[in-house]
């Protein structure tokens, strides 16, 4: 059956889009309402994005003036120092070496985390937003406890106890909005976390954990010292 067709002044084509309209000299269609939760990157993103450095920048610069840098003694190739620390960034990677051989811990394991920072926001989950007990909740448990499980028997194995303990920290964090469902308070903010915030809370967690010890608690032959014995 034909609908009947009537002509009609507007300017707003999306509240009336079963009408024909006519556009008059010097008028263009205009949407008066926006039905889609998104900002353009610029200037929204890059403009917080710069005032967040410039205060990163400033902060460093105050410190720098404040703090003399922890310079070591001149340089000696006749003296290598005990315990040899890279630079605080590269120190997670360097305690990894403590525990796996080489190749594992300086090549594979990092490899692995770059590759999952990259493919991890393209997961369709991630696409949604939506929390990760909102669907499928036993299948989850189930897909949760096998991977962490696993996780949890590789690293006891390699007696890696500086990531076991904050895996299973993060694991029982994520299983708390599971026991007991709350749309308030804490709990119901981590129900609304999606697998990828997981995620990425777990890698920074460990590498963390990972600098601290490095830095603070690893003396002579990288063995532990307590960072008030001022040998590390």
């Amino acid at each position: 059956m034909q609908k009947d067709l009537r002509a009609e002044e507007t300017s707003d084509a999306r509240k009336s889009p079963t009408r024909i309209a006519f556009m008059k000299h010097r008028m263009a269609a205009r949407v008066k309402r926006e039905s889609e939760e998104m900002v353009m990157t610029f200037p929204n993103l890059v403009v917080r994005e710069l005032i967040a450095f410039e205060i990163m920048v400033i902060v460093l610069a105050v410190v720098s003036l404040v703090f003399d840098a922890p310079l070591e003694w001149m340089a000696n190739p006749d003296h290598t120092p005990n315990p040899a620390k890279a630079p605080w960034y590269f120190l997670g990677l360097q305690e990894l070496l403590h525990y796996f051989p080489p190749v594992v811990g300086g090549v594979i394991l990092p490899a692995l985390a770059v590759i999952a920072l990259i493919v991890i926001p393209y997961f369709k989950i991630n696409i949604k937003r939506e929390g990760l007990w909102k669907e499928n909740r036993k299948r989850t448990l189930v897909i949760l406890l096998v991977s962490v499980g696993i996780v949890s028997i590789v690293l006891f194995l390699f007696r890696v106890y500086a990531m076991l303990i904050p895996t299973v920290a993060v694991t029982l964090f994520m299983l708390l909005p599971y026991f007991y469902p709350r749309e308030d308070g804490v709990v119901g903010r981590l129900s609304g976390r999606p697998l990828s915030w997981w995620i990425m809370t777990w890698f920074v967690v460990i590498v963390i954990v990972l600098t601290t010890i490095g830095t603070l608690f690893r003396g002579p032959e990288w063995s532990w010292t307590w960072p008030w014995n001022g040998t590390y």
